[in-house]
């Protein structure tokens, strides 16, 4: 990681890793829709396509965020959707980033720590996703796990980069036992299973009670497992199947529709479909809407915000500019202003301090894993420790 961190700005996009983090929640109406359901089988039905939402605004995304620095915060309050979250950088070495988000009337807390494993394989970049995404549904008393899938951008030195996830997330009710397994395909010799993800919830006797298909990129379906096993057997009706991308067709630049390539199985429900991506996004690092806000500075935030908080990062903001000399000088700046403390703290023996971070080292109860835990406080909104990074 440290390598990365000299990485020329224009191989960034003007986002921090946490807001990155943040947008996990662009799909928030999921949770909502699986807290109201009364089936355990259906809200898992609906927690894997929030899953699975979570990591569709990866596509297209060849922008590398920005490395947040020890302590760095970012907070995110959607009173219109009726949730806040907060997220920050609780590592360097290992670089952690831990993020808590909680609906403001008690229905859901959603939160996890990411430790992203990069591997460079030559002409790609291979990040694997550490760390556990807990989803805890209080009026259900329920608590859901799972990870992340593995991504990577291809192209990286020469050609048109393009991004690919795969490996199976296992979704996890603690509370019935029922459980989802979902297989995030790699794209394969010709393209043919590109962005599918396909798999099965089953109840705590292991029996398959639903089955799960689409692709993460355009939509979610579910469906009963004998309809599939029928359709599968008989083949469809060949003559309806739509053409599937291949890696080839992924070239072309336009952003703002989802052609629609998922065969749908008759009798199949529709779980979640992605929000097309504005107009213009092809020229703002491919943002979907919800990262298009995520910078926003409002008329008297400024003196809300903790002084950690990413927006008031003068790289980040720098480069949203469209300046990139001042974004480049100021991120060595911050680097090593970074390194420097750091030296600083390695000759006087100290650690880190804990006395303004928002998030603990503890063990997750659900899983027995070793997670980063949020300890309250952040939204008093005393800052007065805080300590400062820019």
């Amino acid at each position: 990681m440290e390598q990365l961190s000299t990485m020329p700005v224009v191989f960034n996009e003007p986002l921090s890793f946490l807001q990155r983090i943040s947008e996990y929640m662009e799909h928030t109406q999921l949770i909502y829709k699986a807290c109201g359901l009364s089936d355990s089988i259906e809200r898992m039905q609906v927690v894997a396509a929030f899953a699975v939402s979570a990591v569709a605004s990866q596509w297209e995304r060849t922008g590398k965020p920005f490395n947040p620095l020890l302590g760095e915060t970012y907070e995110l309050v959607r009173e219109d959707e009726g949730y806040r979250l907060i997220s920050e950088q609780v590592s360097h070495h290992p670089p952690i980033s831990a993020f808590h988000a909680q609906s403001l009337k008690q229905e859901f807390e959603f939160h996890g720590s990411v430790y992203p494993k990069l591997k460079f394989w030559g002409k790609s970049v291979e990040a694997e996703p550490k760390g556990t995404m807990t989803l805890e549904l209080l009026k259900h008393k329920e608590t859901y796990t799972w990870t992340n899938p593995m991504c990577c951008v291809h192209n990286i030195i020469l050609g048109k980069l393009w991004i690919e996830q795969y490996g199976t997330v296992e979704i996890i009710n603690h509370s019935t036992g029922d459980k989802c397994v979902l297989n995030f395909k790699p794209c394969g010799m010709f393209g043919k299973e590109l962005h599918k993800v396909e798999g099965h919830i089953q109840d705590k006797n292991k029996k398959k009670r639903q089955v799960i298909y689409g692709k993460w990129t355009e939509c979610i379906y579910g469906v009963d497992p004998k309809v599939y096993d029928t359709y599968r057997k008989t083949g469809g009706d060949s003559k309806k199947l739509k053409e599937e991308h291949s890696c080839e067709s992924e070239q072309e630049d336009d952003m703002a529709e989802v052609q629609e390539t998922v065969t749908v199985i008759p009798g199949s429900a529709l779980l979640w479909r992605i929000t097309p991506r504005p107009a213009h996004s092809a020229q703002m690092y491919n943002f979907t809407s919800f990262a298009l806000t995520l910078n926003e500075l409002e008329p008297g935030m400024e003196r809300l915000l903790a002084p950690t908080d990413c927006r008031l990062r003068p790289d980040i903001r720098a480069m949203e500019n469209g300046d990139i000399d001042t974004a480049s000088t100021e991120k060595e700046r911050l680097e090593e202003k970074q390194r420097a403390a750091r030296r600083e703290r390695s000759q006087d023996e100290e650690e880190w301090s804990t006395r303004f971070v928002w998030f603990q080292l503890g063990t997750n109860p659900h899983t027995g894993a070793e997670d980063w835990l949020y300890t309250g406080g952040y939204f008093d909104r005393n800052y007065t420790d805080c300590p400062n990074i820019y």
